[in-house]
């Protein structure tokens, strides 16, 4: 029996369980993919096959090229690190379980054989093998994160609390739902239960938190100890801040957060890879990633800080991506118990909540899983349209569930909660009863043998094992985000001359060179310092403020920026040279107007005192912008899509994966619904032509029959007759009669039924005909698919697009003399004092 599985846009999960017999059918249990846009949970005892299920599912997201979050508080999770293509005994001696082996009485290199063993025959059993292990690997990334430990990938948690994007600002109650979230689960780091509305501490965090997000201010947890102190304003709504939270209370609260800070044990939260969900999701180039997030060594209150930062992160990033019908992302929790519970209300709660309520118009799949059903939200459920029930542990589980699900099937069932009940009774080992609201009726589901190998939770020393040569292929080079973030956090700094090395040198907080008289038509301004040293300088650069506008009809582009370029001017030949100029992000309205008093000022060029150079050297810069700054934009020809400018190679090809994956979707449906009305037809046909055996079967049957019964009678007469033949000639005439009629209706039966057994073959052959049809129908509409996979399934190719402004687009807005200050280090290097 073939078994055509691997399509795009639908899991291989298992097989059908007949639901009379308890037994596992031939027939596949494939689940679109799109349907998670709806959610699931999966429900089951300890030993019912619960991660399993996960776990085959996360596979099967992976083979399709769907990136995957998977937060596993258990350890279990990990093993989808395990995947051996060549299923050898030695890919698997070490991570099988000394303990089994040493119980068995056997060898660690003897159990690793049998394991491997075990692990080839359960994959040919459901049709699969190492081949499809390795695509597995080849399509997608797989990655585990470690939080509060450097084992794995360590994640920077608590570095910044950085500013939503604009989109969940905008929206209100989301926007003070991510801050309640995130104070709530910082205080609870703390130990403090605090309630948003009658907490002064919750009151005061999440004041500071919103001031500065709105105002689009990343905060660190320094600066957020900062603001605690001197908070940045003066009252919490009517009240005088200091008649509500004393500074005397305010810097108790601080010094807790510093001694959070300042723990040796709390430095793996501020290391490692910043908390962006884009990142997490795909690799800098384009390759979707299964991200998993292994808490199982935090503490309860970590745990519960850790999942509620991470699913609020998923609500920003989903916020600013366009709405889809496709799949997008999943999000997995392999055990949900204490985080969505019915009566309280974690941090971890509202966030998830909200994920299940809006996620699905962003194509973000949330599927959730626990052993507990009893202490799970099923009102927050009552729009989960997968339901995996497995083996449950007591009544009270069962009734519990049974009540849900009858929830969520909102009175559709079409089968009796008596029947579910039995069915749910009987649910053994890997059996889950699977309801799904886009099929008519819950159907019983083996699941199948998962291609990861099952070596049970992993501890950190495993983990660090097995990590630890993929950091190392890591160490050193910075792409993506990485580079993107590493080269925006570098102050801007010039390389110090000679001369600036002497006037430096020289310079003394009192004295020095005074401020130089220029003509009125030269406008000075001067950038203050962030820092005070004991030898400090104003230095003369020119700046220049432009409008540039970026245009192109082909590329669908109308952009315009303001760039602000700086060049420090030196006494000598050359004072203004385009070598030494670089572009700075410098607000214009940080400008100031007066220096700081008792700052010495370096000597300026004869030609920066003349207003004519200050005209030409803004023209020369508008030539140098043109050549210097042009929009690079990424070419997809295959999807004619352009990227958006300042839109990285990963955003973009994130966006590719939605569109094409919507587009692939959108295709595929079409193509069924194409194929849908002539199935019908033939269907339709099929019954017909099997109904009309039947009946001439019937028919036949009944016409030998009735041909057997009358040859039987004539056969009868024929002896009566002889009997009689001395009863006179009057009856030995009527009774060749009589013989003679019988004799040929007997006949005539018998052609009935002769032509009545052909009709039935040539009925027969109708059946065979329209089977044949049907086939070749089956066999059509999987050639058309095969060939909309293999394109979706096709590389993108990017190209890179340079577009640079016309001159006559480049409008300055300032040119003027700027003084900036220089100081030395502590190991006498200039340095700037101006960001």
């Amino acid at each position: 029996m073939e078994h055509n599985y691997e399509k795009l846009g639908v899991f291989y999960i298992g097989k059908k369980v007949d639901s009379g017999t308890g037994e596992k059918t031939n027939n596949l249990l494939l689940y679109d993919s799109k349907d998670l846009t709806t959610h699931g949970v999966i429900i089951g005892m300890t030993g019912s096959g619960k991660t399993g299920l996960g776990i085959g599912i996360l596979e099967e997201a992976a083979m399709d090229r769907i990136p995957v979050i998977a937060i596993d508080p258990k350890g279990d999770l990990t093993n989808l690190m395990l995947t051996f293509p060549n299923l050898t005994p030695g890919d698997f001696r070490p991570w099988v379980n000394k303990d089994v082996a040493s119980q068995k009485g056997i060898d660690l290199d003897t159990f690793a054989t049998q394991q491997a063993d075990l692990w080839r025959n359960g994959l040919a059993d459901w049709h699969q093998d190492g081949e499809r292990i390795r695509r597995l690997r080849e399509h997608a990334d797989f990655t585990i994160y470690t939080p509060g430990s450097t084992a794995g990938l360590p994640v920077s948690v608590l570095r910044s609390f950085d500013a939503p994007p604009r989109e969940l600002i905008d929206d209100l109650d989301a926007f003070r739902e991510r801050i309640q979230s995130m104070v709530t689960g910082l205080l609870g780091l703390l130990g403090i239960e605090a309630d948003p509305i009658r907490s002064r501490e919750h009151i005061l965090l999440s004041s500071i938190l919103d001031h500065s997000w709105r105002k689009g201010q990343n905060l660190d947890l320094g600066a957020l100890i900062q603001a605690i102190q001197q908070p940045p304003f003066s009252r919490l709504g009517v009240m005088e801040l200091e008649s509500v939270y004393p500074s005397k209370d305010r810097f108790s609260l601080a010094m807790q957060l510093n001694g959070l800070l300042a723990s040796p044990g709390f430095q793996g939260w501020m290391d490692g890879d910043p908390l962006d969900i884009g990142a997490m999701l795909y690799t800098p180039a384009g390759k979707p990633r299964l991200s998993i997030f292994s808490i199982a060594h935090l503490s309860d209150a970590e745990r519960m800080f850790f999942v509620t930062i991470l699913l609020s992160s998923v609500l920003g990033w989903m916020r600013t991506q366009p709405g889809t019908s496709s799949l997008r992302a999943l999000i997995y929790m392999d055990e949900v118990f204490g985080f969505f519970p019915p009566v309280a209300n974690p941090p971890s709660k509202a966030p998830m909540l909200t994920l299940l309520k809006q996620a699905r118009a962003f194509g973000v799949g949330m599927l959730l899983a626990t052993q507990n059903p009893v202490d799970l939200d099923y009102k927050g459920l009552g729009n989960t349209g997968s339901w995996f029930i497995g083996r449950l542990q007591t009544e009270r589980d069962k009734a519990r569930v049974l009540e849900a699900l009858d929830g969520a099937m909102a009175g559709s069932n079409p089968i009796p909660r008596q029947d579910l009940d039995r069915m749910i009774s009987g649910l053994g080992k890997r059996i889950f009863l699977m309801h799904n609201v886009h099929r008519t009726a819950p159907t019983a589901l083996m699941t199948r043998w998962v291609m990861s190998y099952m070596a049970g939770p992993m501890t950190l020393v495993q983990i660090r094992d097995l990590m630890d040569p993929i950091k190392a292929s890591r160490t050193g080079s910075l792409t993506g985000y990485e580079a993107s973030a590493a080269v925006s956090a570098m102050p801007a700094v010039m390389a110090p001359t000679a001369t600036m090395v002497e006037e430096i040198s020289q310079a003394k907080i009192v004295g020095g060179g005074t401020r130089p008289i220029l003509p009125q038509e030269i406008r000075q301004f001067f950038i203050s310092p962030f820092a005070r040293g004991e030898r400090m300088v104003y230095r003369p650069a020119f700046l220049g403020s432009y409008e540039v506008r970026y245009s192109s009809a082909r590329h669908n582009l109308e952009e315009t920026q303001g760039i602000q370029v700086i060049v420090d001017l030196e006494d000598g030949p050359i004072p203004f040279s385009l070598d030494r100029a670089q572009t700075i992000d410098l607000p214009i309205d940080l400008l100031e107007t007066a220096p700081v008093e008792g700052v010495p000022f370096g000597s300026l060029p004869g030609d920066a005192t003349q207003p004519r150079s200050y005209d030409r050297w803004g023209k020369e810069l508008v030539r140098w912008i043109q050549g210097a700054h042009p929009i690079k934009l990424y070419e997809s020809k295959s999807r004619r899509m352009f990227s958006r400018p300042g839109e990285h190679e990963q955003e973009f090809r994130m966006r590719l994966a939605d569109v094409g994956r919507e587009a692939r979707d959108n295709q595929l449906d079409k193509i069924r619904q194409r194929y849908e009305s002539r199935f019908r037809t033939l269907q339709d046909r099929l019954r017909r032509a099997e109904q009309a055996v039947e009946t001439k079967t019937s028919q036949s049957r009944q016409a030998w029959l009735d041909t057997a019964l009358s040859a039987a009678t004539a056969a009868i007469g024929v002896s009566s007759a002889s009997q009689k033949s001395s009863g006179g000639l009057l009856g030995a005439l009527l009774g060749s009669s009589t013989r003679t009629s019988q004799a040929a209706t007997a006949v005539r039966r018998a052609s009935r039924a002769t032509q009545s057994r052909q009709s039935v073959a040539q009925a027969s052959e109708t059946v065979e005909a329209v089977q044949a049809q049907i086939k070749d129908l089956e066999l059509e509409l999987e050639e058309e698919l095969r060939k909309v996979e293999d394109t979706a399934d096709a590389e993108e190719v990017l190209e890179e697009v340079v577009i640079r402004p016309n001159l006559n687009a480049i409008s300055p807005r300032l040119t003027t003399l700027v003084w900036l200050p220089w100081g030395v280090d502590g190991s006498g290097e200039p340095v700037p004092l101006w960001r």
